[in-house]
């Protein structure tokens, strides 16, 4: 999972010198310029940061890490996906993949079984105890978000939730305009989930 790494870039000062007068000090007042978009760059960067960390340490006492979560969760949507696909799917390297299903399969969560065709390829299943799991998982992801969000009106929610998917369709126009593999179905799910709580609040 690429980590992206953004540093807010440092004030710059502008420096407005008033005309000098004979036997007189120049004065020189100090604007400091720290355009919105830098502040909003560093909020993003250190909202996302400080989340998985604590998203690492609340699912701590589960056994499971954030990336585990997030591995397990797309195999159970995707329920026999061969290894190398997954990779692609994730947008992951297939050796850090492979790493997260051992460590998901040793846990007990999924089992590796070869194709039935193509015994050189290895699908990736998830196992009863992990479909337990998963939903005690759902259930204590869904109370670690409504902490974060705790106070916060649903308009603002739902307003930032619209700029945010602006701003990422805005770098997608930037790079190539696609939508990378993994990420629309991901986006589909947002769009359905805003979709369903907007009909509840009706």
């Amino acid at each position: 999972m690429p980590d992206e790494t953004e540093t807010s870039a440092p004030s710059r000062t502008v420096i407005d010198e008033a005309p000098r007068k004979r036997g007189a000090r120049t004065k020189r007042a100090a604007k400091p310029v720290a355009p919105s978009s830098f502040r909003l760059g560093y909020l993003l960067h250190d909202v996302s940061r400080m989340r998985r960390t604590l998203f690492d340490q609340y699912m701590k006492p589960l056994g499971i890490t954030r990336s585990q979560w997030w591995v397990l969760a797309f195999i159970s949507r995707k329920d026999g996906l061969p290894q190398t696909q997954l990779a692609n799917e994730l947008d992951v390297g297939k050796v850090a993949v492979g790493a997260l299903i051992d460590r998901l399969e040793s846990s007990g969560f999924v089992v590796r079984q070869a194709d039935p065709v193509d015994r050189r390829v290895k699908r990736v299943y998830v196992t009863k105890q992990a479909k337990g799991f998963l939903e005690k998982l759902r259930k204590e992801t869904d109370k670690f978000n409504a902490k974060i969000v705790n106070g916060i009106d649903r308009k603002q929610l739902e307003a930032a939730s619209d700029a945010l998917l602006a701003m990422k369709h805005n770098l997608l126009a930037m790079s190539d305009g696609t939508l990378p593999k993994g990420e629309e179905e991901e986006e589909e799910q947002t769009q359905r989930t805003k979709t369903r709580k907007r009909r509840r609040a009706a």
